[in-house]
């Protein structure tokens, strides 16, 4: 595996230069790869998904809450098939494990039913309507009003997915070079060779075509592209979410939400594949895509907004855990933004294509996102 791109870049012009080794890079060069496509992979850290990839709630979301007809609604129904699929295939730990999105007052069973038509739309049809008795006898330990429950929720080990995704990518021919930062791409240039991608170190690599995959860096990187219209560069927003680990086991089977907010889905209840619970994310807009700290304090947010579906909650059982950034083009007190994913149609210019905002349902949609860039028309 090559770690300098000095010492491996190729003479002549590579098809596609993909930036970024998270899980969505990832799985754009292996679709692009399993295509037929000379594919390299460039990523600035020392292993792939060591950004947004690697903290996250490891959810494979059904695709629940998105606006019809909106890219994060289809690529996150049909990326969850393609997951369930291609983790059973490949032997990637992985449980159905199902959820349950609770109202925990009166006044909150209305939006509890716009949630279930939401679905509905997005053509979720498994949800399950269970009133107050029902989603006890389900979770004895917990307190609503009613819930919905949703059968294809469940959970993944990312890491295991993200070294299938490159063996994958690997032995299709594509090339993953580590530590390599890009610092700016000139855009356009002889017949043939239409970009020029420019690494930290100097080095130049030629190709075809480039797609942006680098997550919370995306927006910035695409600032360096000369000939691209910095109009159709947005702004990035930095959404950090902080999770507390449950000490000691958790009294429930099934993942646990409430009903979601504005900009985000609550303090909800996940589930490793260890059985171990964590909460979280919340959500703290941040100016920095690094502020990665776990504040202690933020813990008594958490307590409070548990308790409402888990009044039994243990003081001191709450521990800081980790904490994830997500990359939104969309800033406090506006509506979440699609993903945007930019080809020629869109910026005009051939061979090139940009991924902005690609946040939760990212991991769940990745290989719908793979398949809809190789697909996408680059000239």
């Amino acid at each position: 595996m090559p770690h300098n791109l000095a010492t491996v870049s190729p003479p002549e012009p590579v098809d596609t230069v993909v930036i970024g080794a998270g899980v969505v890079g990832l799985a754009v060069a292996r679709s692009l790869a399993l295509r037929g496509q000379e594919v390299w992979l460039l990523e600035s850290a020392d292993a792939i998904g060591t950004g947004v990839s690697a903290r996250n709630s490891e959810v494979i979301h059904a695709g629940i809450y998105y606006p019809a007809g909106s890219l994060k609604a289809r690529l996150c129904v049909q990326g969850r098939d393609m997951l369930y699929a291609y983790c059973t295939e490949r032997g990637i730990a992985h449980k159905r494990c199902g959820k349950l999105i609770v109202a925990t007052t009166p006044a909150q069973l209305d939006a509890l039913r716009a949630t279930q038509a939401k679905a509905l739309a997005n053509g979720v049809d498994d949800l399950r309507w269970l009133n107050h008795s029902e989603a006890q006898s389900l979770e004895p330990a917990l307190q609503c009003h009613g819930a919905l429950l949703s059968p294809s929720t469940g959970i993944v080990d990312s890491h295991a997915l993200m070294l299938s995704l490159l063996g994958d990518v690997e032995r299709a021919g594509g090339q993953l070079v580590l530590h390599t930062a890009v610092q700016e791409v000139a855009l356009g240039g002889a017949p043939g060779v239409r970009h020029r991608v420019r690494t930290s170190d100097g080095s130049c690599l030629a190709a075809k075509t480039v797609v942006n995959a680098a997550g919370l860096a995306a927006s910035a990187l695409a600032k360096h592209f000369t000939g691209l219209d910095s109009r159709r560069v947005p702004a990035p927003f930095y959404a950090k979410g902080s999770y507390f680990a449950l000490a000691g086991a958790a009294p429930f089977r099934h993942l646990v939400y409430p009903v979601p907010e504005a900009a985000g889905l609550g303090v909800h209840l996940t589930l490793d594949l260890g059985g171990q619970a964590k909460f979280g994310p919340d959500v703290q807009w941040v100016d920095r895509a690094d502020d990665l700290e776990v504040d202690p304090h933020r813990a008594n947010a958490f307590y409070a907004a548990v308790r409402q579906y888990w009044p039994a909650l243990p003081d001191g059982a709450l521990l800081p855990a980790y904490a994830g950034i997500r990359p939104k083009i969309s800033g406090p007190g506006a509506p979440s933004a699609d993903f945007c994913i930019q080809g020629p149609l869109d910026h005009g210019v051939a061979g090139l294509v940009n991924l902005f905002g690609i946040e939760s349902p990212g991991l769940t949609s990745s290989l719908a996102i793979g398949d809809y860039v190789a697909t996408l028309r680059t000239t």
